[in-house]
């Protein structure tokens, strides 16, 4: 299947050939990948040490389920934890997974390096001396707790409510927080998500009230991307997938996007718009789309708020 962008009237041909995938079902107990270790024999899984060739040394694991968190795809896992020394010593895909379906990016296995990383923090430090002193001492969680929620209390009995910022690296809990902090009175929710996918969430958020949903791509006819790459940004590794499986099947993919990534030269067309530009390609779209009566009437009108809209002069 071949594909080709338009820009200016030009078409500019990209290397689309999905025929060559094979993708398998996915079946629960994880059989669709053939190598993957059986979830019976995960108690006891055992491999030959490569570092004892020639001679077949055999190593005894045990396979624990666990979650990727380097994005927020949590691609599943298995950690491969020695049996002799209770130590984890790599990660692979778990093939039972619904979403990642034992298939991983290279972010997954290399988290063996955050388990043994000499710097990391195993429990919680507080600063002893000047800040930038450099110097800590080990403290409980009780101490953390009751120090922090003390301070806090403090400043929302003193109106000293902006004083409070709740910062989180990995958005995991929504709205429970949201609303805490709405009841407390403070607008300090922080996460890196400001400066990561907030553009991407916020018209989720207007179009359906879901900020990171997971479209059927698989069952789709037409997928369209706006600087959304299947080989880099979240949720690559579960959509990309079923992005492949929706292509063998037959659908068509557009990437709207100023460089021709990896994931554009896939595509069926490449639209290489001027950055900044994609809000005004996509109200041209919307115009078409209404002006050729080119919609489902009876689905805007179960499903929106058109007759709010009529009532405002919106045609």
């Amino acid at each position: 299947m071949s594909g080709h962008s338009l820009w200016l009237g030009k078409a500019f041909p990209t290397a689309s050939k999905a025929g060559d995938f094979i993708v398998n079902d996915f079946k629960r107990d994880g059989s669709h990948l053939s190598s993957a270790p059986p979830v019976e024999k995960w108690d006891d899984w055992i491999e030959l040490d490569a570092q004892a060739w020639p001679r077949k040394v055999q190593r005894h694991f045990q396979l624990v389920p666990t979650i990727c968190f380097n994005c927020e795809s949590s691609c599943g896992m298995l950690a491969y934890i020695n049996k002799e020394t209770g130590e984890i010593e790599k990660f692979e895909g778990n093939p039972t997974h619904p979403a990642s379906r034992g298939r991983l990016c290279a972010k997954g296995p290399a988290t063996i390096n955050q388990i043994h990383d000499p710097d990391r923090i195993l429990y919680p430090l507080k600063r002893v001396g000047p800040r930038g002193g450099g110097k800590w001492e080990r403290v409980t969680w009780a101490e953390v707790l009751a120090t922090l929620g003390a301070r806090m209390r403090k400043a929302l009995l003193e109106k000293r409510n902006e004083e409070i910022m709740y910062h989180v690296g990995r958005p995991g809990h929504d709205f429970i927080m949201d609303r805490v902090l709405q009841a407390w009175g403070v607008d300090g929710h922080n996460s890196h998500t400001n400066v990561c996918s907030s553009s991407a969430r916020l018209g989720y958020m207007l179009w359906h009230y879901a900020d990171r949903p997971s479209p059927d791509h698989a069952n789709a006819r037409f997928i369209l991307l706006l600087s959304a790459h299947l080989e880099s940004g979240h949720y690559f590794n579960p959509h990309a997938q079923r992005i492949i499986e929706g292509k063998m099947a037959g659908a068509k993919l557009a990437v709207m996007d100023p460089r021709l990534s990896n994931t554009a030269s896939m595509a069926d067309y490449w639209l290489p718009t001027y950055p900044g530009t994609e809000t005004a390609v996509l109200l041209a779209m919307a115009k078409v789309i209404l002006d050729e009566n080119l919609f489902d009437a009876g689905f805007v009108k179960t499903w929106t708020n058109w007759e709010q809209l009529e009532l405002e002069g919106v045609d």
